[in-house]
């Protein structure tokens, strides 16, 4: 028995180096991700069917007569029982691809121990695919483990031989010598197929920590591409800084030359092949333009592909990753390699994973500038509803004027001219400083109050060293303006105007109240939150300076209103207390 057990041990050997082999199969890692479709089941089948056959090979002959053992054997005698390990492979198959795998691949080698005959063909031909069955079905009650443990692989490998075992005796006809024959292989052939289901699990479980740590350095080399990548793309374009992406890809993976395209042609290109391909060359892969169509990463195995007209261009393989910017392909980032076994799964993914971080990174990026242009746009969609109906009163008041009052007119044009500089100026920028905007207010009111003489009183109260505080442009004025023009609208007493800037602590708090009708109470809730026609344009100009203050200072700095107890009512709002200086 012993000597038996050695042997088989020895055979086995073998046979699990021909798994092993087995694991570096492009189909073999479905089996691992469970993700078995019927042309994978088929596919898988047909592997396992003909490394069972080779299982067949690896075992022994056994005499019935004499008992004898032949190790090496050509042709399966009448009395030979043939004791292989074809089964192994079986239940190797149904551990990893469930039990249609199982029975699939049960059935190969099963047929060619019918053909092979023998006294125990039968036995031999129906514990295949049996084994397959039992075992796939046995694995499902550990499908929570991506690779079950050893321990229970090894207590599931049992089962079969020891069906095995029973089907002999069924199926030989001497009893007698079927007893001895079970005796004599029962437990060496237990035990081998147990430690054999055993040790191809500890070498699924290797390989896969190996292709995990694998897959983690490389995530760890795609996230460090991107940090790197990130001053590039915030500075310009992805065209415009196509040089400086191609020398940073090149610096960081193990490529023989790296290019970038747009839609028709190519930006940059380094590394081996500058010589000879261009910038500005227009693209010639037919697979570039597929990425381009369809969206999907392309790989270039054959030096057919690259379409070069130089015979000795070192470049033999590449793989094409489309570039999006907002859902749009705008290009692609060609890796080159020498040849095509250095195209490796890992690759593909750290390929398909480059792609998507740098186009997550030019998304961003131009969503940001969108937003920057969407705040300019803001501000000057604000100065477009101030400006039109106050110059129609302001040159009204010029003209009126320029014959009762030549030097005051003279004044209050230096005052236009100083409104709309201020106007001009602040268009493009996100805050300035407080001085600036009181500046803005300040020619306002002159303009203003020239026009309304006595009737209207502008008071200022502002703390000392609020000079070069920032602020969002085009807040204060609007607000004067408001309160002008829809506050003190219609009332019969003199209109005043009290502006208030004070310090607390980290805040600046600017108030601007009136003593006029106030603010509808109907339509007080929504006052800031939402543009309100039916106020004649104050609820469109509150709601735009509102959402530039929560859009530039943040939500703490967004407009309060309030109605006075006696008559009028006050806006305000707090900045944080940063200088510019």
């Amino acid at each position: 028995m012993i000597d038996l057990t050695i042997v088989l041990f020895e055979r086995i050997s073998l046979l699990l180096l021909a798994a092993f082999m087995l694991t570096q199969l492009p189909g073999f890692r479905s089996l691992l991700d469970r993700d078995i479709a019927i042309d994978t089941v088929i596919y898988l089948s047909l592997v396992f069917g003909f490394m069972g056959i080779l299982g067949t090979y690896t075992g022994v002959l056994i005499e019935l007569e004499t008992m004898a053992l032949e190790s090496r054997f050509t042709l399966v005698t009448q009395d030979g029982v043939l004791i292989g390990f074809s089964m192994v492979v079986v239940m190797i198959a149904g551990l990893l691809g469930g039990p249609f795998v199982g029975l699939g691949s049960g059935i190969i080698p099963g047929i060619f121990l019918m053909l092979l005959g023998g006294e125990a063909w039968l036995a031999n031909c129906l514990i295949n695919p049996l084994a397959g069955l039992i075992t796939g079905w046995t694995g499902q009650f550990f499908s929570e483990e991506r690779v079950i443990a050893p321990g229970k692989a090894m207590f599931i490998g049992m089962f079969p031989p020891v069906l095995h075992m029973g089907l002999l005796l069924i199926f030989i006809n001497d009893q007698q010598k079927g007893v001895e024959l079970v005796n004599t292989v029962g437990i060496p052939l237990v035990i081998t197929n147990a430690i054999a289901l055993a040790i191809f699990t500890m070498m699924i479980r290797a390989a896969l920590h190996e292709t995990e740590r694998e897959a983690a350095i490389e995530t760890n080399r795609a996230l460090s591409i991107a940090e790197k990548a990130l001053p590039i793309l915030q500075d310009a374009s992805l065209a415009e800084n196509a040089e400086k992406m191609a020398k940073l890809l090149f610096d960081e993976l193990d490529v023989a030359a790296i290019a970038i395209t747009d839609k028709q042609k190519v930006l940059s290109h380094v590394g081996l092949g500058d010589d000879h391909h261009h910038l500005g060359e227009p693209l010639k892969m037919r697979l570039s333009q597929k990425a381009l169509d369809t969206g999907n990463i392309q790989v270039a195995y054959e030096r057919e592909d690259i379409h070069c007209r130089i015979d000795t261009c070192p470049l033999k393989t590449a793989i094409m990753v489309p570039i999006y910017r907002s859902g749009e392909i705008i290009g692609l980032i060609n890796l080159y390699f020498r040849n095509s076994q250095q195209i490796r799964a890992v690759e593909i993914e750290l390929a398909k994973g480059l792609g998507t971080i740098i186009s997550n990174q030019i998304s961003g990026f131009e969503a940001e500038r969108m937003k920057e242009l969407l705040k300019e746009a803001e501000i000057r969609n604000l100065q477009a509803q101030i400006n039109p109906h106050f110059l129609f009163n302001t040159f009204n008041l010029l003209h009126s004027l320029m014959r009762v009052n030549p030097e005051k007119a003279r004044h209050i044009l230096i005052q236009l001219s100083q409104y709309m500089r201020a106007n001009l100026s602040i268009a493009s920028k996100s805050t300035i400083f407080l001085k600036d905007e009181l500046a803005h207010v300040n020619a306002y009111i002159e303009i203003v109050t020239a026009r309304f003489m006595d009737q209207l009183i502008v008071n200022k109260t502002i703390d000392k060293g609020m000079e070069n505080v920032m602020i969002p442009p085009a807040t204060l004025q609007p607000l004067v303006e408001n309160s002008i023009q829809h506050g003190l609208k219609h009332i019969k007493i003199k209109g005043k105007i009290e502006i208030k800037i004070t310090r607390e602590g980290d805040w600046v708090f600017l108030t601007v109240e009136d003593n006029g009708r106030g603010f509808p109470e109907h339509q007080f809730e929504l006052l800031g939150k939402e543009p309100i026609t039916s106020l004649n344009g104050n609820g469109t100009a509150l709601y735009n300076i509102n959402e530039r203050l929560k859009g530039i200072m943040g939500e703490e700095s967004r407009l309060q209103f309030i109605n006075l107890p006696n008559e009028g009512s006050a806006v305000l709002f707090k900045i944080r207390a940063f200088t510019g200086e």
